[in-house]
């Protein structure tokens, strides 16, 4: 282990000792806990998210020779786009995400925000993308440990009503074709992906709407109250007419969570 991480140190120790060491290297402006630790969520064994926010100048191999244990990708790494890429590490018995953040970026995101302007992008282990604002959220979700970053906003009305009318608007979409061109054809595994995909584009809907910020699709489902979609979808005959009827079960259940959250915009 790198010198200066003593094992059994406390993890405020740990905290400490690890944002000092990210925000000292070139580049970087500011240090950030994300996740559930930010949020007082986190269990035991949950992992350590660190977000590593840079301008020009910041170079991947700095972190990298730092000589922590595991996978530390190049700037766009994990594909482009606002989530810039980052590193899975392992510091002692913690394992610890980082993720790279340009401020340029996160500064035109906060703008683009508060128009109710977004991009959706496709992002590994994401049934449905991720939006641009997600570095939004991250700032207002998160701690900042060293550094400074912009104030977080309260969620833009503007953004409220556009992230609803695009996610739900292209549920709608998915769910349509899962029911009209996968479902009739028995093809179960397109039918049971695009549902899932389609009821977490309702729930993203449903968050903008009530105007809650959240930073990944894990908690995603429970939190928009559409949970129960679990029950139909593993209770799936995997004919036509079995997949018929979860389509039309889904799309009941993320109409009527949709129209529930349309009336807070109004």
């Amino acid at each position: 282990m790198p010198r200066g991480y003593a094992r059994g140190m406390d993890d405020a120790a740990f905290l400490a000792e690890l944002a000092g060491e990210l925000a000292g290297l070139d580049g970087v402006v500011a240090v950030s806990l994300g996740g559930s630790r930010a949020q007082g969520a986190h269990r035991p064994d949950s992992d350590w998210d660190l977000g590593l926010h840079y301008r020009a100048g910041f170079d991947p191999a700095s972190l990298r020779a730092l000589g922590h244990p595991g996978e530390v990708s190049e700037l766009g790494g994990w594909g482009g786009g606002v989530f810039d890429g980052g590193a899975w590490l392992r510091i002692g018995e913690r394992a610890v995400d980082v993720h790279y953040r340009d401020v340029a970026v996160l500064e035109r995101e906060l703008t683009r925000a508060e128009a109710g302007e977004f991009a959706i992008e496709p992002l590994m282990f994401h049934l449905a993308g991720i939006p641009s604002y997600l570095l939004v959220a991250e700032l207002a979700l998160g701690r900042v440990l060293h550094g400074a970053l912009p104030a977080a906003p309260e969620y833009p009305a503007a953004l409220r009503h556009a992230a609803f009318a695009r996610w739900w608007g292209d549920a709608q979409l998915t769910l349509a074709y899962a029911r009209t061109a996968h479902a009739p054809a028995g093809r179960a595994t397109q039918t049971l992906a695009m549902l899932g995909v389609a009821v977490t584009q309702t729930a993203h809907a449903v968050l903008a709407a009530r105007g809650e910020w959240i930073a990944n699709e894990r908690t995603l489902l429970d939190r928009a109250g559409l949970r129960g979609v679990d029950v139909v979808l593993t209770r799936v005959e995997d004919d036509a007419a079995g997949l018929k009827a979860a389509c039309v079960a889904v799309e009941t259940l993320a109409t009527d969570a949709a129209i529930a959250a349309r009336r807070l915009l109004v």
